[in-house]
């Protein structure tokens, strides 16, 4: 099995204790490709639980709570780096990397597409270093007017230029002493600006404008990206000896649509978000077959967003794929509902009969779609085929090949 997926024996072997619906997203070692797998219990092992008594099946409940109660602990105390990703392999490899990176005082780039999560790793990785008790101080550097990023950066004196406070300002590289400066976008400074920037990681000193003499300051820079560095080294629009002055050490993000843990992600932002507005409000399947289908060009930033606008528009505490954007639900709600009048004979359900509510009519469409393939339905849905069958029991829905048995 481990010459199979990426991922250890005890991993496979902890999927009934770990995972709610025993379902993990693996990564193929020889293609890469993510598959979805269940632990199947032994025949004899299922027998000998439908005889379980009464009394067991409390004492299991109550277990179940206990564990459900101490993993919300865990978690509360889990550190920054830890809640960033689920079971995704390449995250968790750039994980690994960024816990003995977070107390060493190497400079970090990282580079990911836009809306990735760049800042979010950055203050991750400033929250379980040694300079966690310092500032963290964000700088956008394709926000900010070339005009004045030199003085935000750098600061300046009383009456340096015309315009500017009559006070003075502590500039950005200043505020984030004993801390971290996380210069997004860098790609994007201009090139005059580089110089200084390589001047203050090189002496570990700012020099504001206006002033005779420079001022001491320890900190740490990561810098973020989404575009080729390299590149621009090549079309003169970077500086080589800032390039490696940054890089000593590089994290790349990969987009939430390579990624396996997009369940984890979904529910945990969806769990946030509808925290913030107390109420106890539910994602139903077919909305979290959507997102789990979107493409998501702009990944988390997009889907953080589309989960935002389901919470603001709903109607009802349930979440539906009709209260998520157009962008997210195109093609589903394009689909036709299925009517006993116009299903063909593959998609009739069991008498005929069609079910009544949307969330039946999206599943049947989707086993449909899907050729009637339960594993594959499964997959995209994010849950174990028991759950899937027990969902298809509930709505009255049979395979064509079962129909008209006793």
């Amino acid at each position: 099995m481990t010459q199979l997926f990426e991922a250890e024996l005890d991993d496979l072997l902890a999927l009934p204790r770990c995972e709610p619906d025993q379902l993990r997203a693996l990564r193929l070692r020889a293609s890469g490709e993510i598959r979805f797998v269940a632990l199947v219990e032994p025949r004899g092992v299922r027998l000998r639980q439908r005889d379980a008594t009464a009394t067991d099946a409390v004492t299991d409940i109550a277990a179940d709570a206990a564990s459900e109660a101490h993993h919300r602990v865990a978690t509360t105390s889990t550190p920054a780096l830890d809640r960033l990703a689920g079971d995704d392999p390449a995250m968790q490899r750039l994980l690994s990397l960024a816990r003995r990176l977070c107390r060493q005082p190497l400079n970090v780039l990282i580079r990911g597409e836009t809306g990735t999560g760049k800042e979010l790793l950055a203050r991750a990785l400033h929250a379980s270093g040694d300079r966690a008790e310092g500032p963290f101080v964000a700088v956008n550097c394709a926000a900010i007017p070339e005009s004045l990023i030199e003085s935000e950066l750098f600061g300046y004196l009383p009456g340096a230029f015309t315009g500017g406070n009559p006070k003075g300002m502590r500039g950005l590289i200043a505020q984030a002493d004993g801390g971290t400066l996380f210069l997004d976008e860098i790609g994007d400074m201009p090139l005059a600006l580089q110089s200084r920037l390589l001047r203050v990681l090189a002496e570990q000193e700012v020099m504001p404008l206006g002033a005779e003499r420079p001022i001491k300051v320890a900190l740490r820079v990561v810098t973020a990206t989404h575009r080729d560095l390299a590149a621009l080294i090549v079309e003169g629009r970077f500086r080589e000896d800032l390039y490696y002055r940054l890089n000593g050490a590089e994290l790349v993000l990969p987009p939430l649509r390579e990624r396996a843990d997009r369940r984890y992600l979904i529910q945990r932002l969806f769990a946030a978000l509808a925290a913030e507005q107390g109420g106890a409000v539910q994602l139903r399947a077919d909305a979290l077959h959507a997102l789990l289908d979107a493409p998501w060009p702009g990944n988390v930033r997009q889907l953080k967003s589309a989960l935002a606008f389901a919470l603001a528009t709903r109607e009802g505490e349930t979440i539906t794929v009709h209260d998520l954007p157009e962008s997210c639900r195109a093609d589903r709600v394009a689909t036709p509902p299925i009517s006993p009048t116009s299903a063909s004979p593959a998609t009739t359900c069991v008498g005929d009969d069609t079910p009544a509510d949307p969330e039946g009519l999206a599943l049947a469409r989707t086993l449909d779609q899907a050729g009637w393939n339960v594993s594959q339905v499964a997959r995209q849905l994010g849950v174990s085929r028991p759950t899937l069958y027990r969902r298809m029991r509930r709505h009255g829905l049979v395979p064509p090949n079962r129909r008209g048995r006793s």
